[in-house]
């Protein structure tokens, strides 16, 4: 059965704050949405807003607005915001409990649990509906500390880290994802954050719940679990926030925990200052590649790039010039396409290009 949600991102969508929102227009997963919440951006198409393609899903006033032009009744309210403080606002908490006495299910990807809000819970009760926290913790006698498993796993296993948080690494890695999916590989996609969960993403956990020793531990988990499962040609992980950055540190995490054989760099050419951050300037993709290639004795492969605030000939411009300077492949997966940085992927593990040669794959 189809799960009909509305999501909520009110003068967040389009926005770093609103990348839940942003992700779920471009792949919904589990979900099929029927509309958005925004009064900023009342009566565009989602899709023409967010990407120049119309999608059908309209952006609406309020919750009201959104229902009555649902063409089927809705039984989710997903929450799009990821805002830096990570709590809930009192508009908000006045949408979430109009959501449930419409009869919606609440889908939360905040650090504020809010099976934990006795109000909330009371409501949820009385109005016969169910809140998911999805950045929640499973029992804590059930964590686990990295054990050494994953060194010996022989397929290669991906990163896709970036040099800011919401700068699109997450939309690059699913891109790439389904790219070698359709070149006929057998792949495990972990997710690493909030949005990819909600998107039904099968291996993976919200990282920065958990203190840092056992983030590293349960990455490793999950990452065998999908090599015991899905004997895969190649495993793509989730980077979360930058490992230069100096209030996240869920990218150190990423690259002990999931120890990768290489590193696709996302980055966005014009940003001066990072994200939440603006008394921070962003750092180069020089450093970047530095502090990445060090700290995990691993290669950045490939670059790929963030074009908000770009033309399309400033994007074409930087790509030539990321190329020639970095001598590495160079594309934006959302405007160009993925193809290249799908070839050098190939290209750099041999088990791959031996299943191309033999046939299995395309």
């Amino acid at each position: 059965m189809k799960k009909y949600a509305i999501v909520y991102c009110e003068n967040q969508f389009g926005s770093m704050d609103g990348k839940t929102a942003n992700g779920l227009i471009r792949s919904s997963g589990l979900y099929d949405i029927t509309a958005v919440i925004d009064s900023t951006k009342t009566g565009r198409d989602s899709g023409e807003f967010l990407d120049g393609k119309r999608n059908g899903i309209p952006i609406c006033k309020n919750l009201q607005e959104a229902i009555a032009v649902s063409k089927e009744k809705p039984s989710y309210f997903i929450l799009g915001i990821a805002p830096a403080d990570a709590f809930l606002k009192e508009e908000e908490r006045r949408v979430i409990i109009q959501a449930m006495e419409a009869g919606m299910n609440i889908i939360n990807p905040l650090q504020e649990f809010l099976t934990e809000d006795e109000e909330m819970m009371r409501i949820a009760s009385r109005c016969g509906v169910e809140i998911r926290d999805i950045r929640k913790p499973k029992p804590k006698k059930e964590w686990t500390l990295f054990t050494g498993q994953i060194l010996q796993i022989p397929t290669p296993i991906i990163a896709v880290l970036g040099t800011d948080g919401a700068c699109g690494k997450r939309t690059t890695a699913m891109i790439l994802d389904r790219a070698l999916q359709k070149r006929g590989y057998r792949t495990a996609f972990i997710a690493t954050g909030q949005t990819g969960l909600i998107q039904g993403a099968s291996y993976g956990f919200a990282m920065d719940a958990f203190p840092l020793q056992y983030m590293i531990g349960e990455l490793e988990r999950e990452i065998v679990r999908a090599y015991e499962n899905e004997k895969p040609d190649i495993m793509i992980v989730e980077g979360q926030g930058a490992l230069s950055h100096p209030a996240y540190v869920s990218s150190a995490g990423v690259l002990k925990g999931a120890r990768p054989k290489a590193v696709i760099l996302q980055h966005p050419p014009k940003r001066k200052t990072l994200g939440d951050f603006p008394f921070m300037k962003m750092p180069t993709v020089q450093s970047e590649i530095d502090l990445i290639e060090h700290f995990g004795q691993t290669k950045v492969i490939a670059i790929t790039l963030n074009h908000e605030g770009m033309s399309d000939q400033e994007l074409t411009r930087t790509i030539r010039e990321y190329e020639q300077k970095f001598h590495l492949p160079v594309t934006d997966v959302l405007k160009i396409g993925p193809d290249k940085v799908v070839d050098r992927i190939i290209e750099y593990f041999p088990s791959l290009q031996n299943k191309a040669q033999s046939g299995v794959a395309i």
